[in-house]
């Protein structure tokens, strides 16, 4: 199948389908005129990756996520480690929103929002500490 095709068939862009190429994820086969021609293999692999992207792993995550879907011998306790590291990323992201959520909750609630200039928002922003 050509690439609209599986862009089609997985919901990814082109854009991001020939950026996985570049960067090495897919490497569908040519065809003699130098199109793509995605085989089922690929489409798999695009859809694997368009799952592991929705989840929030990078590209290198997802390069070694992808070897250890196609290496039978692998151990999930390997897998299950990439998922975890992740999964910490995520919870600290969380942790920050939440703080920055509180932060500005707070500066939002003090602030009168009248035709006054004073602004506790501006003046937490503008300072220096």
């Amino acid at each position: 199948m050509n690439i609209s095709q599986a862009s089609e068939a997985t919901g990814l862009p082109a854009k991001t389908i020939r950026y996985y190429e570049e960067i090495g994820l897919i490497r569908p086969d040519r065809r003699a005129n130098g199109y793509r021609d995605f085989a089922d293999t690929e489409v798999h692999k695009l859809r694997f990756l368009a799952r592991a992207r929705a989840l929030g792993f990078g590209s290198n995550d997802c390069r070694s996520l992808l070897a250890l879907w196609g290496d039978r011998a692998r151990a999930s306790a390997d897998v299950r480690r990439i998922a975890h590291a992740h999964l910490a990323e995520i919870e600290a992201k969380i942790t920050d929103l939440t703080a920055m959520r509180d932060s500005l909750s707070h500066l939002v609630v003090t602030c009168a929002g009248d035709d006054r200039p004073d602004c506790p928002i501006l003046k937490t922003l503008s300072s220096s500490d």
